[in-house]
C-alpha cells in the first residue's frame, strides 16, 4: 500500500490586517498527497495556493492546524521535514548578479550535494545552460531563469518537490520540455499551475482551491464525471440531416441541438440516454459519432 507522504490538518492561514481586521487566505485545508504522486493544485490569483505551499515548505507558519511530511509534524519538527523537500517559486529563489554557475554552487554547497561539480554540468546539458552558465543570470531570458530554478530544485536530491507556476510566462518549447522533465522526475510533486494543459499532462490528482478552501479533490476523471451535468454529442450525418434534427427536437432527454455544416452538436441530459439516442440513430447514416469530454477549464470557471 502506497503510504501518504504529504497530509494537512485543518490547515489554517490568517492574516492581520492594519484596519485591525483579519483575512483568511487558508480555511480548515485537509489533502492527502500519496508518496510518488504528481498533485495538481489549481485555483485563480489570491486563492491561497501559494500560502498553502509557502507553510508546507516552512516558509510560513500556519495560524492553526498541522501538516505531516514524510512522517514528521511540520510544526514539531520542521527541520527533519525540511530535509525531504524542495521548492521552486517560479525564478524569484536565484541572485541575479552572480553567474548561472556560481547560484548552482552556492545552493549545492548550502544544502550539502556530492560531487556538484559533475552534477551540475550534467543537467546544464540536458537543460541546454551549459554556454551560459558562466553568464550573470540578469542576462538569462525568462525561460532559461526558469530552467536554471529548476536545476538548482532538481540538484538537491529531495524526494519531495513543490513547484509553483513553474511555466509562467514561457514560450511554448520552454513549457513543453519542463513539463516533460517533470513527468520524468518519479518524486512527490505538488504542483501549482494556471496552466490547465500542464495541469491535464501530469496530474494523477487535482484539488480545486477558491477563498482558502478547498472545493474538489480527486482523479481528473472523478472530478469530470461528478461536474458533467449533461454529455455533449457530434454527430456527422451527411444526408437526412435536417430530418434528424426535427425527430431529436420531440425528445426531452435532449436539451440543445446546434446545426453547423455536416455536423449535429446535441447535449444528452444523462448518460443513460444513450440507449434512446441510438434508438433514433439506427434509422440514419451516421458517419462519426464523437463524446466531446469536457476540459478542465471548463471545470474551472464552473466549480470556481
Amino acid at each position: 500500500m502506497t503510504q501518504k507522504i504529504i497530509e494537512t490538518f485543518d490547515l489554517t492561514k490568517d492574516y492581520k490586517l492594519k484596519n485591525g481586521k483579519s483575512i483568511t487566505a487558508l480555511n480548515k485545508v485537509n489533502i492527502s498527497i500519496k508518496e510518488g504522486e504528481i498533485f495538481g493544485l489549481l485555483g485563480p490569483n489570491g486563492a491561497g495556493k501559494t500560502t498553502l505551499i509557502s507553510i508546507l515548505t516552512t516558509l510560513l507558519q500556519p495560524t492553526s492546524g498541522y501538516a505531516i511530511i514524510d512522517g514528521y509534524n511540520l510544526m514539531k519538527n520542521p527541520n527533519q521535514a525540511k530535509a525531504r523537500i524542495s521548492l521552486m517559486l517560479e525564478s524569484d529563489m536565484l541572485y541575479y548578479r552572480i553567474t548561472g554557475y556560481d547560484n548552482l554552487k552556492f545552493f549545492c554547497k548550502i544544502y550539502g550535494v556530492s560531487n556538484y561539480k559533475e552534477k551540475i554540468n550534467k543537467i546544464a546539458k540536458e537543460f541546454g545552460l551549459e554556454k551560459w552558465l558562466n553568464q550573470y543570470v540578469e542576462n538569462f531570458s525568462t525561460g532559461m531563469k526558469m530552467k536554471l530554478a529548476f536545476c538548482r530544485t532538481l540538484l538537491l536530491e529531495r524526494s519531495i518537490i513543490f513547484l509553483d507556476e513553474p511555466t509562467v510566462g514561457l514560450d511554448v518549447n520552454t513549457v513543453s520540455f519542463i513539463t516533460k522533465r517533470i513527468k520524468d522526475i518519479n518524486k512527490t510533486v505538488f504542483l501549482s499551475s494556471h496552466n490547465m494543459n500542464v495541469i491535464e499532462k501530469l496530474c494523477d490528482r487535482i484539488a480545486f482551491i477558491n477563498q482558502g478552501e478547498i472545493l474538489k479533490i480527486g482523479t481528473q476523471e472523478y472530478i469530470k464525471n461528478l461536474m458533467r451535468k449533461e454529455i455533449n454529442i457530434d454527430i456527422e450525418i451527411p444526408k437526412n440531416k435536417n430530418k434528424l434534427k426535427s425527430e431529436l427536437e420531440k425528445h426531452n432527454f435532449i436539451n440543445n441541438i446546434v446545426d453547423k455544416n455536416n455536423f449535429l452538436t446535441i447535449s444528452l441530459k444523462k448518460r443513460e440516454n444513450f440507449k434512446d439516442l441510438f434508438s433514433i440513430l439506427q434509422n440514419y447514416e451516421v458517419t462519426r459519432f464523437i463524446e466531446r469530454e469536457s476540459s478542465l477549464e471548463d471545470l474551472f470557471l464552473e466549480i470556481i
